[in-house]
């Protein structure tokens, strides 16, 4: 009798950890990406186009500059630095834009799962 406990013990554990019982880490994946500054800061209402130069932390290979909330075409550099380039037109007139960076939701099965989308605080820039 007490071989058959041990083995239906033993069987039970098992089982229990196939399951997932155990903890997961659900911030595999993403990093919160956060900006340290802008190059430049601010320009002109009518300035020509130029490339926004966002440097910070933990940017993913993927992550992408938000102009107003609006996702941008961005161009990762390395984790602490990516780029946009802004047409013309996006400067036309005076204003604040919010950049932000977002690094996207990361896919994941098994014991680290995957994590969601993180998007840094944003920082303003000035259009004079």
């Amino acid at each position: 009798m007490k071989t058959t406990n041990t083995i239906l013990l033993g069987i039970l554990i098992v089982i229990t950890l196939a399951c997932g019982y155990s903890s997961k880490n659900t911030t595999a994946g993403t990093s919160m990406p956060a900006i340290a500054n802008l190059s430049p800061r601010s320009t002109n209402a009518g300035d020509p186009a130029f490339m926004l130069t966002v440097n910070g932390s933990n940017f993913a290979s993927n992550a992408v500059v938000n102009w107003n909330s609006a996702a941008q075409a961005t161009t990762f550099v390395n984790g602490a630095q990516v780029t946009i380039a802004v047409p013309a037109a996006a400067v036309s007139n005076a204003g604040t834009i919010k950049i932000s960076v977002t690094n996207p939701a990361v896919s994941g099965s098994g014991m680290y799962g995957g994590s969601p989308a993180q998007t840094s605080s944003t920082v303003n820039f000035v259009i004079n």
